[in-house]
């Protein structure tokens, strides 16, 4: 029987060597930056809905405010107040002062 000689391959393909270790490293950075960004991007999501929970909060207090004087059947005083604190107006003989050396 002849011997069956076996020859080494020493070529290097396109596979082998520095191409597939530059892949790793540029799969290794791309992963890496991929998981920053969304880190970030997950603790922005997390600061805006602290954001809306809170105005959420305000909201619902001023909703129960206004309910309850719904509920109260008093509504003239709360129009009254609303008029004069966050629509500005005034009794017709009322005077009001305002500081204007504060800005």
């Amino acid at each position: 029987m002849p011997k069956k000689v076996k020859y080494k391959n020493n070529k290097k393909g396109l596979f082998h060597g520095v191409l597939v270790k530059l892949a790793a490293v540029g799969m290794i950075i791309g992963c890496a930056v991929l998981i920053i960004t969304t880190e970030k991007d997950c603790a922005e999501k997390e600061q805006q809905l602290v954001n809306i929970q809170s105005k959420i909060d305000a909201y619902e207090a001023e909703n129960m405010e206004i309910q309850r004087v719904l509920d109260s059947n008093d509504t003239s005083a709360y129009m009254e107040k609303v008029a004069i604190e966050e629509r500005g107006y005034a009794y017709p003989d009322e005077r009001r002062f305002y500081d204007t050396s504060r800005d």
